[in-house]
């Protein structure tokens, strides 16, 4: 359930921009560090396996010709939908192996944060495929009416629209490291810590 009212500052902004109410600031949640797994990309671009395409019959009738190009036209959406799932897996595991190692460091990414990360990866990858066929098929494609706005300008404005909020919020953007504090590095003395 969504609380109401402004998202809370992070006790560092605070202290950064002071604290005119004189509000109590709490401590930052302090996490244990673990490794982060790349997960199994697979699961988010299923492989599948594409069925022979459908053979035009031979002195067909009309009826029999629509069937087949009905047939087709499913076919060509399987493979486009193979093309799309290879393609995200390599984006993907791409864009992990490059943006990953780099947040551990520099934000202290851990593994309750996983999942930000992965989702991160999958809306690059799918952004990068709208793109790629944007560049394929044009900008304008022929609809029912004439020519129309190819509908994949809609989804990669949605995908830049996510993009952008998880850019925010892992710190991947030059405005919102300038918020991150990097995790504290060696030993800061402090026996106490579970997590040492």
């Amino acid at each position: 359930m969504a609380v109401p009212g402004r998202k809370p500052k992070p006790p560092l902004q605070v202290v950064r921009e002071g604290n005119p109410g004189k509000r109590p600031v709490r401590e930052g949640v302090k996490l244990p560090p673990a490794e982060l797994v790349e997960p199994d990309w697979s699961a988010f671009f299923p492989a599948t396996r594409l069925p022979a395409k459908p053979r035009a019959p031979r002195g067909a009738d009309d009826e029999e010709l629509k069937e087949y190009r009905r047939e087709v036209q499913v076919w060509q959406r399987l493979k486009l939908a193979q093309e799309a799932a290879q393609f995200g897996r390599e984006v993907a595991g791409r864009e992990w192996q490059r943006v990953v190692p780099v947040l551990q460091m520099m934000a202290g990414l851990t593994s309750v944060d996983r999942s930000t990360a992965v989702d991160y990866c999958v809306c690059v990858a799918r952004l990068e495929w709208c793109e790629h066929q944007l560049s394929i098929e044009g900008l304008v494609t022929m609809g029912q009416r004439g020519p129309c706005r190819n509908p994949l300008t809609t989804i990669a404005s949605q995908y830049r629209t996510q993009l952008k909020a998880y850019i925010g919020e892992l710190g991947l953007s030059p405005s919102a490291r300038g918020r991150l504090t990097p995790p504290e590095g060696g030993d800061d003395g402090d026996d106490d810590d579970p997590f040492d």
